[in-house]
Order: C-alpha cells, then structure tokens, then sequence
C-alpha cells in the first residue's frame, strides 16, 4: 500500500509549467474504454475484462487515450468527473477529490472531507495535487483534461482517461474498477443485473417493426440533430429505431425543416445541454414556431418528447436499465407492460 507522496514546491512548478506547454492542442485518440467488454460466463457471470493484468498488488492496462496505466493502489482516488465518480462509489471504492457536477448533477453526497478539485472542463491541477491522489480517474473526452496529462505524469501521480458512451462500456469500466476494489458483488449488482435487464428488452422488441426518429440535442444558442455516436443514438439504434440522421447526415450541421418534413418521423426525441430552460426557449423561438414544425406527425401526435437530463444527458450508469426501458416503452406502446 502506498503512503502519502509529499510533492514539494519544485515539482508542483513544474507539472504546472509542463500543463501551460501542452496547450490545448493535445491530441486525442480514439480508443476504446479501457477494459475489453465484460463475458459473462453461462453459470457462473463472472467478469473476464482481457485487458486489464494484474501483477503482485498492481493493475496495468491501456486506457482510452492509449496510455500504458499500472495501478498499484486506489486508496486515494480523484474523480475528475461527476459521472465516474459515481462509477467509482458503485464499485465500492472512496473519494478524496471529485469535480462540481458529482454534486450539482449527479447529487452525490461526498461530505466535507472529499475535496472538490474544480469542474470537469476546467479542473484544478493544484487542487489534484494537494489531495495526494493514488489514482486519478479522468475523462477521455474533455479536452483540458487531456492536457494534464504530461503534468501529472511528471508529478508522479497515476492516472487513467476512460469514454463511456454506451451502456457496454459501462460495463467494461465497472469491472476493471470493481477488479480493483475487490467487488465482484457490486459488479454482479451495479452491473450484470443492468445488463439482463436491458438484455431482456433488447429481446422483447427485436422483432417489433421499425420506428422512425429524429434525435435533436438543444442549448441556449442552438439545436443540431444527433446520430448513433450519441449515448442517446445508440441507445434508439440498440432498440431497433430508425433515426432519419443516417440518411441525412447534412442534419449534424444545420437542422433543415425541408428533410425533416419529407421524413416525417413517428418520434422527435429532444436532449438538452447546460439551462434545459434556455434550451426549450431556443427550441420555441427557431424551430417550433415555424407552421411547418406543427405539421410534423410526432409533433400532432405528442410524440415529441423532452427526455429527462438524469436519464439521458449524464451517464445513467447503474441506471441505465431504466433509460433503455424508458425508451423502449415510448416506441413500442403496445409492450410496454412486459417491459420492466
């Protein structure tokens, strides 16, 4: 077990320094979640994440961004985003450091001693520093946490990136955490219990005729149509929906009425970023008040829908049987009573 490192002024500066050179252009690759998908075996559903090694008290593996992680201990670990620090509690481990939105948005109830090391786009490196972090559990996909990379490297201090955009990668990081914890229960629990309730759907609806849908994602300054790389996409593909963006991609860039009224989906799905109230105002103002928008089928048919943010904004993690259900009710009505 490792004990308090004591970082002195010298290397604080210069992780520091090392963070202001790397700028912002640090480059992202596209890697996976760090542990290969979770096999659960026919008797017993035991986790078998092939990535991950394990030596004499250490973990090495390759996390998102393609760095080489050993773990050698996960006594002190920071979050530096809401939804894996609540990955990391359902896994059965402790927090000393985490980001604003594990409290603003995902509620967690961290208590005075958990130190709160800035917001997940801009993170306090010093603040990470002083809570004399083991290991550091980052987001792949914001870029200002790409680019501590180097500086927490130079200041000793373990840290992997990990992306979770669909509920298997979920799975994978739940394992490799709970590998760490010594878990396998909560994994059964926070995870394989997850996953045959979303199994069970995904087998109930497979047959179903196909729905058609358009995925709009709204904030305060616009509105732009979303595709299967979107959590949400690929929960609506996973179901057997039909969204209209893989025909009309030019729907990424600019939401063009002329496409959406000659598709005229069964269901408009609605996902809103920072005020979901200056959202819906912006959504009001340039898009449903055109005559053309009344006229849609989903629209007469309140099939338009606002998805809860909860479900469908941040990671629903031990959750996500319920947004997979929630979904799944909507476009097929006449199952859902036999969907749990």
């Amino acid at each position: 077990m490792k004990t308090g490192k004591q970082i002195g002024a010298a290397v604080l500066a210069a992780a520091l320094s090392a963070a202001l050179l790397t700028g912002c252009g640090a480059a992202q690759s596209s890697g996976s979640s760090t542990a290969s998908s979770a096999a659960a075996s026919a008797a017993s559903q035991q986790a078998q994440p092939g990535s991950t090694s394990q030596g004499e008290g250490a973990y090495t593996f390759t996390d998102a961004v393609g760095n080489t992680v050993t773990v050698e201990s996960t006594d002190r670990v920071v979050a530096t985003y809401g939804s894996y620090a609540e990955t990391w509690t359902l896994a059965g481990g402790t927090l000393v450091g985490a980001t604003q939105d594990a409290i603003e948005e995902r509620g967690m109830d961290l208590g005075e001693e958990v130190a709160i090391i800035g917001t997940v786009k801009e993170p306090n490196l010093e603040e990470i520093i002083a809570a004399d972090p083991d290991f550091v559990i980052m987001n792949a996909d914001t870029s200002s946490q790409v680019d501590m990379d180097q500086a927490l490297t130079q200041a000793g201090i373990t840290h992997a990136y990990y992306r979770v955009d669909s509920f298997e990668e979920y799975l994978d990081m739940l394992a490799q955490l709970c590998q760490f914890t010594g878990r396998q229960d909560l994994y059964e629990q926070n995870g394989l219990a997850v996953k045959e309730q979303i199994d069970q759907i995904r087998e109930l609806v497979k047959d179903e005729e196909n729905p058609t849908v358009l995925l709009l994602r709204a904030y305060s300054t616009g509105v732009k149509a979303k595709g299967a790389d979107n959590m949400v996409g690929y929960m609506l593909e996973d179901l057997g929906a039909d969204n209209m963006v893989a025909r009309h991609e030019s729907l990424l860039e600019d939401i063009n009425l002329e496409e959406i009224i000659a598709e005229d989906p069964d269901y408009i799905f609605i996902t809103t970023m920072g005020s979901e109230q200056q959202a819906m105002d912006y959504m009001a103002q340039n898009v449903e008040n055109n005559p053309a928008w009344q006229q849609l089928t989903a629209v007469q048919n309140d099939r338009c829908l606002t998805l809860p943010k909860d479900l469908f904004h941040y990671k629903p993690n031990a959750r996500w049987g319920e947004s997979y259900a929630y979904l799944a009710k909507i476009l097929y009505p006449e199952l859902a009573g036999q969907i749990g």
